[in-house]
């Protein structure tokens, strides 16, 4: 593309299971595939079909097909990763893509004026996955990296999402999922959670006071479709014991921002 208008220049000038997503032919081969292609990869069968909510026998099947069209591959004993097929499609998507460019060229603004980490993650299934992400200068960063799946309930980003869902699809969620702790300071109570996405609501951006990841503590802003709804978020994330809780909140206005100059770009 001949050139990228940001939101700068304008100013300027565990059960992870998705069996009642795994109803028809088509979305169980996609589940197996997202769940064979996960990082850390290979994974083997059992693994892979709980991942995906497919029986056992059912998805041995259709991971044989993957294997066999190239799809995914198979590492000889009884272990699934991502084949040459699927490398080449996710090469062809990202290779030039103008969507990926404009996040990239979004964050890095977003980067430079606060001087933190930053990415952008989409709900994928029952999961947050990350899509880009701009380091920032410090020394000391967190441990996320692009195409790593989160949990909804302990990430900034998946309590954007989870806000934005009414109290039946959020009662269906935590039934599949439960609401198990990745730290000490996790909500792991439903009550608890419903009020802090209420906080959420109000406020227009979320908090993970090291809920994910111990010594982290994140800020992120919701991206919503050309429909309105929540589909991700822009997270700033911080190193709890250099960037104090107030601290983080400053952001909150070039986060939005941010956010806002994605709106619609996903969908």
């Amino acid at each position: 593309m001949a050139g990228i208008e940001t939101s700068e220049d304008s100013q300027t000038g565990d059960r992870r299971g998705r069996s009642s997503l795994a109803g028809n032919a088509t979305d169980k081969a996609l589940n197996l595939l997202e769940a064979a292609a996960a990082p850390g990869y290979p994974h083997r069968l059992g693994d892979v079909a709980a991942s995906a909510g497919v029986p056992k026998a059912s998805a041995h099947r259709i991971l044989q097909n993957l294997v066999a069209t190239g799809f995914l591959a198979s590492d000889g004993s009884g272990s699934y990763g991502p084949g040459p097929r699927i490398r080449a499609l996710a090469a062809r998507i990202t290779q030039g893509c103008e969507e990926d460019q404009v996040m990239r060229a979004e964050l890095e603004v977003l980067g430079r004026r606060i001087g933190h980490t930053v990415q952008v993650g989409v709900r994928t299934g029952d999961a947050i996955t990350l899509l880009v992400k701009v380091s920032g200068p410090n020394p000391v960063q967190d441990s996320s990296r692009v195409g790593m799946q989160l949990p909804l309930h302990t990430t900034a980003i998946g309590k954007c999402v989870l806000a934005g869902l009414d109290d039946e699809q959020l009662d269906s969620l935590v039934g599949r999922l439960g609401l198990p702790p990745r730290t000490e300071n996790s909500l792991t109570d439903l009550t608890e959670l419903r009020a802090a996405l209420a906080t959420v609501r109000e406020q227009g951006f979320a908090l993970d006071d090291e809920e994910n990841e111990l010594g982290v503590r994140c800020l992120a802003v919701p991206i919503r479709d050309t429909k309105g709804s929540v589909i991700g978020a822009v997270n700033v994330s911080t190193i709890a014991f250099l960037e104090t809780r107030e601290a983080l909140l400053n952001w909150v206005g070039f986060a939005r921002t941010t956010a806002d100059a994605l709106h619609g770009l996903l969908g």
